[in-house]
């Protein structure tokens, strides 16, 4: 197929407008080192999160011997309930912020191009809303016994969602402010069918942990929300990336990305049935975090530019940094108070949202 950006008409507005023609030889070897430098500050906020908020006057030497326990280093082993604090909890907590940030930042950036909208974030699908419902009906039922039961309920309502967004769109087709407009209307269906589900619940125990479920936690991350995100998450991003012509394409409108050889409602079903299950996997795992997917993308289009196939990765590297460190600002802000990482998000969203709205000139 054809290069998109060598054949794109200038005189079509887009929303995100990819073109490289201008660009200096030399732009291809500054994304890379722009990317690398992203890479090594995801890897030391990584490890320093490991050591933020960690109680118990436990420090870097106590996570070294757990980690190395683990890797058959010749170290000395923790006590029991030490090692399972730091292996158990903070470990699997800021590998599993680093997964969904990542997920979610790239299914924003997909989205924007898809619906060519710039406030597109993953939450544009009703995905959100519909997780959190089906984790309100799973607790109301009583299958809520344990933290696997709350997850799959929320994966069942996100897919359920998704089904009837699908349905909702099959006559008239996947055009971008249908999608965008049919959307809302599923999202605020669920919203108000939680809202109904939480009023009618007689557990105040049940409710409160649901709210604080909804505004977005990193609390319960354990090794098998960790794997099953990662496998989701890998795969996930691998198909976006490889949509990463089209995703240029789709920037300048469906009718120029036709003419550039792309199988419009092929690709365009692909990359919403992609990042509606990333988001599902991401909100059935921690709960609804806003403001990831909106601002990442638009932040990392200001570093490397609007072509995709940069946008991507980098947009993936820099939302797990951004979450790593607002999830472990959540766990230190108010200590020994722990907030929902979720508030964290839209506190700093809010802002930065404003000045890349200025920045832009649309403010």
């Amino acid at each position: 197929m054809a290069d998109p950006v060598a054949l794109l008409d200038p005189a079509v507005e887009p929303v995100v407008a990819p073109s490289s023609a201008d660009e200096p030889r030399d732009a291809g070897g500054r994304r890379v080192v722009v990317l690398l430098l992203c890479v090594l500050v995801l890897l030391v906020s990584l490890v320093i999160a490991l050591r933020v908020g960690l109680g118990g006057g436990m420090g870097w030497a106590e996570i070294g011997r757990s980690v190395g326990t683990r890797f058959g280093l010749p170290v000395q082993p923790l006590p029991r309930l030490a090692d399972s604090l730091i292996w158990d909890l903070r470990v699997p907590r800021v590998l599993l912020a680093a997964l969904v940030g990542a997920a979610l930042a790239v299914c924003g950036a997909a989205l924007q191009s898809v619906t060519r909208n710039a406030l597109a974030d993953p939450y544009l699908l009703g995905v959100s809303s519909g997780a959190s419902t089906g984790a309100v009906v799973v607790v109301l039922l009583g299958f809520a016994g344990s933290q696997l039961g709350m997850t799959g309920g929320a994966f069942l309502g996100a897919l359920l969602s998704f089904a009837l967004l699908m349905l909702l769109l099959r006559r008239r087709g996947l055009d971008s402010v249908r999608i965008v407009l049919t959307g809302v209307v599923v999202g605020q269906l669920f919203t108000a069918i939680t809202s109904l589900v939480l009023m009618s619940s007689g557990d105040a125990d049940s409710t409160r942990a649901l709210t604080y479920w909804l505004l977005g936690s990193m609390a319960p991350a354990r090794w098998q929300a960790v794997v099953l995100c990662a496998i989701a998450c890998g795969v996930g991003l691998l198909v976006v990336w490889l949509h990463s012509a089209a995703l240029d394409g789709f920037a300048f409108g469906v009718d120029t990305a036709a003419s550039l050889g792309i199988d419009v409602r092929t690709v365009r079903m692909v990359l919403l049935v992609t990042t509606s299950l990333l988001t599902a996997v991401a909100v059935a795992a921690v709960g609804a975090i806003g403001f990831v997917g909106l601002i990442v993308p638009h932040g990392v289009r200001f570093l490397v530019g609007p072509l995709h196939r940069f946008l991507l990765p980098l947009s993936a590297v820099v939302g797990a940094t951004f979450l790593v460190w607002t999830d472990a600002l959540a766990r230190v802000a108010f200590a020994p108070l722990e907030v929902p990482v979720g508030v964290f998000t839209a506190l700093i969203g809010v802002p930065l949202f404003l000045l890349i709205l200025r920045e832009r000139g649309e403010l």
